[in-house]
């Protein structure tokens, strides 16, 4: 599924098998489809999906490992 104009293409998430982790509160899950990764909140999986490329995945994943994201 290629990328155009920087648009993230509509996957099709029906037979994507969703990871979660069982640290920490919350219950977020990933996806790993069409070379994409889609995630989620698990207590509402019918809500919204953040798609990630690998490039922006990385970057979440490198800040979030350096505190970017934990409360003041």
């Amino acid at each position: 599924m290629p990328v155009t104009e920087g648009k993230k293409p509509d996957l099709d998430l029906a037979g994507a098998e969703w990871l979660s982790s069982s640290q920490g509160p919350g219950d977020v899950q990933i996806a790993f489809v069409d070379g994409y990764i889609a995630m989620r909140d698990g207590r509402e999986p019918e809500g919204p999906v953040l798609v990630f490329t690998p490039a922006e995945w990385r970057a979440f994943v490198l800040g979030a490992r350096d505190g970017e994201f934990d409360p003041v």
